[in-house]
């Protein structure tokens, strides 16, 4: 196992998600000669969109369908592309909570929560807001914006939007730049056995 101590960064806590996490799933869209279904490992699956190793090396769309195994279906489209990679954000933005609890343990999801907060603070840091002015801005208290920073809490998508904006950063960005994050000292102690 990967141990994760200190300061670990973004590309670091994703490589060890992706070990962990790898599951299948299939990919389909609409081809020449009707419904195209695609078997897939995804990894790095988000609230946001997932990461994508396709056993296909023909030309592929920019929309389709991710089916996870169970059943569940999100409509994606292509993020980036490199030869049998692909990075895919879901079409209708940030999944429900309990789409998400389908797609991810309650460890990835915190660590996606991490993931976001920390991006949402160096953004606003970047800015030079504090976390009062920009609860103001958006409506809610300084503790929730302390809370969604520190990753305890999730930030609904019209307030994550509304971050955006005001931090004049692209919401896929936000959402899926590297970040450097602080890991709590329980989440450290993750390389036992």
């Amino acid at each position: 196992m990967l141990a994760i101590r200190g300061s670990t960064s973004m590309s670091e806590l994703r490589a060890a998600t992706r070990q962990s996490t790898a599951r299948t799933g299939i990919v389909e869209f609409d081809g020449a000669r009707g419904t195209v279904s695609i078997p897939c490992t995804i990894a790095d699956v988000s609230g946001t969109g997932a990461r994508l190793k396709l056993d296909w090396s023909l030309a592929f769309p920019k929309e389709a369908t991710l089916i996870f195994a169970d059943g569940l279906r999100k409509t994606c489209r292509v993020a980036w592309q490199k030869r049998r990679l692909l990075g895919v954000a879901f079409v209708d933005g940030v999944a429900s909570l309990d789409e998400q609890a389908l797609m991810m343990t309650e460890e990835e999801q915190a660590l996606h929560r991490r993931h976001l907060g920390a991006q949402v603070k160096a953004a606003r840091e970047a800015r030079g807001y504090t976390e009062m002015q920009i609860a103001n801005l958006i409506s809610v208290s300084p503790e929730f914006v302390s809370r969604a920073e520190n990753g305890e809490i999730s930030i609904p998508l019209h307030q994550l939007t509304h971050i955006a904006d005001l931090l004049l950063v692209d919401l896929d960005s936000l959402v899926a730049g590297p970040a450097s994050i602080e890991v709590p000292a329980s989440d450290a102690e993750l390389a036992a056995g």
